[in-house]
């Protein structure tokens, strides 16, 4: 596995790949790397002939308050999964080099970026896009795989993608999950033995909207406030919303079909949580 930190360093082994006419899959992250991260390298590996992962934890997405300075990291340990994984490169850029003092362009997520976590994380997705889109310029990927789990990210990364014509192929994986349903976050470990068994409330509330579908409910306010009495059962969830939408703008939706997004976010203490169910897909 190679590793490079320079802007050249990743160009000229891009330019290489290109030589050679090998295809490139991409997973970019934050780090502190989990088997759900390491399903999307197994997802870039598959699509493509090599696997680059990104590793940088983005100052742009996280706002006052939040855990930008304590987020988890252990870079040794990334290097050593990323390696057994097969990662042909990995890249861990700088925040100097990301964003130098003068740095100044940004992008603007635009309005379906409002609503859910746009709403509870004001300016979160102008610095995830603003990421992404540099990530892209520089690794310039074939494919590039995200994670279900995020899902308002997945889907405005796919609108600034046909917005803004990149020829990259958007893949995204089914949210990898504990042995007990909650679903893999880094965050995750932050929690202590009793928010932990407070924040399976989440996945809980989605399964039972899940079921529920599958038992042919299709009335959108009847999942949602079923999905509000079990996190109720969870005293330790603070809920942020309960979004019960369609897949393609995040809108809401009265009556239910394959394919609508049923999400959650909320607290478990000082730590935010998100989860989602497609219908009628799992």
């Amino acid at each position: 596995m190679l590793e490079a930190a320079g802007f050249g360093e990743l160009r000229a082994w891009r330019r290489a790949q290109r030589e050679q006419g090998r295809r490139v899959g991409f997973v970019p992250t934050m780090g502190y790397l989990h088997d759900g991260h390491l399903s999307l390298v197994d997802r870039a590996r598959a699509e493509s002939d090599v696997a680059v992962v990104s590793i940088f934890v983005n100052p742009l997405q996280f706002g006052p308050g939040e855990d930008l300075a304590r987020y988890p990291r252990n870079l040794e340990r990334d290097r050593a999964l990323a390696r057994e994984r097969g990662v042909g490169m990995l890249f861990v850029p700088t925040v100097e080099a990301m964003y130098p003092p003068d740095s100044e362009v940004r992008v603007s997520a635009g309005p379906t970026a409002a609503r859910w976590e746009g709403a509870a994380r004001p300016g979160h997705f102008d610095g995830v896009l603003t990421v992404v889109a540099k990530l892209f310029h520089l690794v310039e990927p074939d494919v590039a795989c995200f994670g279900q789990k995020d899902i308002q990210q997945v889907t405005l990364v796919r609108r600034m993608v046909r917005d803004l014509d990149w020829p990259v192929r958007i893949d995204v994986a089914p949210t990898t999950r504990e042995a007990d349903g909650l679903a893999m976050s880094s965050r995750n470990v932050y929690l202590d033995a009793e928010a932990r068994r407070q924040a399976l409330g989440l996945s809980r509330a989605l399964f039972r909207a899940r079921d529920a579908f599958a038992a042919g409910e299709r009335s959108a306010a009847a999942v949602k406030a079923l999905v509000h009495e079990t996190l109720t059962l969870h005293p330790g969830i603070a809920a942020d919303y309960i979004a019960v939408v369609e897949p393609e703008g995040l809108n809401p939706v009265n009556q239910l079909e394959s394919g609508t997004v049923v999400a959650v976010a909320g607290r478990v203490g000082p730590t935010r949580l998100i989860d989602n169910v497609i219908l009628g897909a799992e």
